[in-house]
């Protein structure tokens, strides 16, 4: 098992990508702390694991917010000791439509989600980290951010943001044996994928996967193989990367 012992958070982890890490982390032997603003959902991931045979328990929280993103980590040293994975997954958009028509409460709530919560994980992570003599950060941000497209100008906003401090932490922070990295999928079979093509319609689908030489979407699965590797020590000497799984959008 590739992740035999590791204690790993994986914010957003109720559903879409968050929920194919979490599965596939347990599935190698990590302890998981999933963690979703939807309760529901979050719970039913950490039964799934459990009745598979896997380690994994559930912490609500909003990660925009500092206090819950303390209280995750508190819980997480609470139950396990440690932390050696931070996947910084959870991550909401705005629909599809002209950067004019996004209002202040959308524009507030896509950067609070998306780029805030870096800066609360690395606030209460990164001392913890330190104090254990390294750890690895796994930061969720998308092709959007290198190959950006009209309709999401804000949402790509935040990718490109994610993408830039992920790697200026991977520097800073090399020192202290702490990785950092950076996973880039393509739009794949999530929740989000109506927001990002407007509707979700057939029609729009083969325009989207048109765009893709591989020929179809991403999945949770695709980005969780990802993961999976830059968590394990296989990756040791990997930091500061953007791992873009796209089947070959962005070439």
């Amino acid at each position: 098992m590739r992740l035999r012992d590791k204690v790993a958070i994986v914010t957003g982890g109720g559903s879409g990508f968050g929920e194919g890490i979490a599965t596939r982390f347990a599935a190698e032997g990590a302890r998981v702390i999933v963690n979703d603003i939807d309760e529901a959902n979050g719970e039913r991931v950490v039964d799934a694991i459990r009745q598979g045979g896997g380690d994994a328990s559930f912490v609500r929280g909003d990660v925009g917010r500092g206090e819950d993103m303390e209280r995750l980590l508190a819980a997480t040293l609470e139950r396990h000791g440690r932390l050696d994975v931070m996947v910084n997954n959870a991550g909401v958009s705005h629909r599809n439509k002209p950067l004019l028509e996004i209002d202040e409460a959308d524009f507030d709530r896509v950067f609070a989600t998306n780029v805030k919560s870096i800066f609360w994980s690395a606030r209460h992570v990164v001392p913890c980290f330190r104090r254990q003599g390294g750890g690895a950060f796994i930061n969720i941000a998308s092709t959007a951010g290198v190959r950006p497209r009209p309709g999401l100008t804000w949402y790509n906003a935040t990718k490109g943001a994610v993408i830039t401090a992920s790697k200026t932490m991977a520097v800073e922070l090399a020192p202290d044996r702490i990785r950092v990295n950076c996973i880039n999928p393509v739009a794949g079979e999530t929740p989000l994928l109506g927001t990002f093509m407007g509707s979700d319609t057939p029609e729009n689908r083969e325009r989207f996967v048109a765009s893709i030489p591989l020929g179809r979407l991403s999945t949770p699965r695709d980005v969780a193989n990802a993961a999976l590797y830059l968590a394990s020590d296989e990756a040791e000497f990997i930091t500061g990367i953007c791992l873009e799984v796209d089947g070959g959008r962005c070439v």
